[in-house]
């Protein structure tokens, strides 16, 4: 399998695998606000200049530090629906059950239910792989 990768730092691994058409964020440690926003422009922006279909989103949150609520408030209001605009079908969480990250992806399936946007919660990322390859586009 192919994969680009978009944006890689300490913080965070941005990649696209066209097999797929999926764009892939792993997470390490704690985030500024400046960092969480940058890796989500960064994917956004691929997403609107590529020229190749991005439909399926995977985010591996198990090695992510806690997300301040001002970055999930501006995840929640910019990046999710400039996503969804953009062309994004359906995304997914890989994370390992924790109470902060259950806390947090609650208020993010919320969001998510708001838009009527498919989001679902993994332990490993080949479960969501299974996932996105069920669908048909």
């Amino acid at each position: 399998m192919s994969e680009t990768i978009i944006l890689k730092e300490k913080y965070v691994t941005l990649s696209y695998l066209p097999e797929r058409k999926l764009v892939m964020m792993v997470w390490y440690g704690a985030l500024t606000k400046e960092q969480y926003q940058n890796a989500f422009n960064a994917s956004l922006d691929f997403q609107q200049k590529a020229m190749v279909p991005v439909y399926n989103f995977l985010s591996d949150i198990r090695k992510q530090g806690m997300v301040n609520p001002e970055n999930r408030k501006w995840f929640e209001t910019y990046a999710m629906p400039m996503a969804l605009k953009q062309g994004l079908k359906r995304a997914a969480v890989v994370f390992d059950g924790t109470v902060f990250k259950k806390y947090y992806l609650n208020l993010i399936l919320q969001t998510s239910n708001k838009f009527k946007f498919p989001l679902r919660l993994f332990n490993s990322i080949e479960e969501a792989y299974l996932w996105f390859d069920s669908f048909d586009d």
